[in-house]
């Protein structure tokens, strides 16, 4: 198993690719924690994780609370001798998304950063504490092909602060993957297009949303939840050792990188 016996903290852990994540972890042999602002949608990921065999405990905390998180995380390094794994799987308030810069109220153009970008430094600047004493890890962080659209879809989604937060966690990555790496410590940001599955029922507009993004592919359809749980497990294994301040780049061809 890729991740037999490291310990992995997964914020947002109650949230679609949060939740799937932990499973994956939890298949490869990890144990997780699983963290969130409510307890109950935790716990039934955590039954999930028991109920297929593998190790979970739950914590409630807010990942934008830097005081909380870094009490968390030191209690965890306290209980199982260290920590191997972080990701941060929680909200960049995409559903902010659709309104013109022009337009926008300064306080929603803000809301991303302040709320999932906030998050991402509490969470990622946590784990890299006490993982470059320990000499290793990984931090996985969460972006979104907003941070590098093409101007026609630009053009329909009129992403405002949340394809600017998105950008932000991606050059966080990068800082913080410059400074912790000759610790032993990577860092590492997953950036899967939007995953439908995730949008429950459709209306007109969503299928309409739907046929436009996946149109927009190289590979003619969108990711799914466990092709982004699995690359996530590869970004966290020690298959990626040689990959850090990276932008993986899980979209079907919607962006091609250079």
């Amino acid at each position: 198993m890729l991740l037999e016996d490291r310990i992995a903290v997964v914020y947002g852990a109650a949230g679609a690719v949060g939740g799937a994540t932990a499973r994956a972890f939890a298949r490869e042999g990890a144990h997780v924690v699983l963290v969130g602002r409510r307890r109950d949608p935790l716990d039934a990921v955590a039954d999930a994780v028991r109920g297929a065999g593998g190790r979970a405990e739950v914590a409630v905390v807010d990942a934008a609370d830097a005081e909380a998180v870094d009490a968390h995380v030191g209690a965890v390094v306290a209980e199982h001798g260290r920590i191997d794994v972080s990701l941060n799987a929680t909200s960049l308030r995409g559903d902010l998304q659709g309104t013109p810069l022009r337009e926008m109220p300064v306080d929603d153009f803000l809301l991303p950063a302040m709320t999932g970008l906030r998050s991402q430094f509490c969470t990622t600047t946590a784990a890299a504490r006490r993982m470059t004493e320990a000499g290793s890890g990984a931090i996985l962080t969460l972006s979104t092909s907003a941070a590098a659209l093409a101007g026609r879809d630009r053009r329909f989604h009129a992403t405002g602060g949340f394809g600017v937060a998105c950008a932000a966690v991606e050059e966080l990555t990068r800082s913080l993957a410059g400074e912790v790496g000759r610790h032993g410590v990577r860092v590492v940001c997953l950036r899967p297009d939007a995953l439908p599955e995730t949008w429950g029922e459709r209306t007109g507009a969503a299928r309409e949303a739907e046929r436009f993004m996946t149109d927009g592919t190289a590979l003619g359809r969108m990711p799914t939840l466990q092709q982004v749980a699995d690359a996530a497990v590869f970004a966290a294994s020690d298959r990626a050792g040689a990959i850090t301040g990276a932008i993986l780049d899980l979209t079907c061809g919607s962006v091609m990188p250079r």
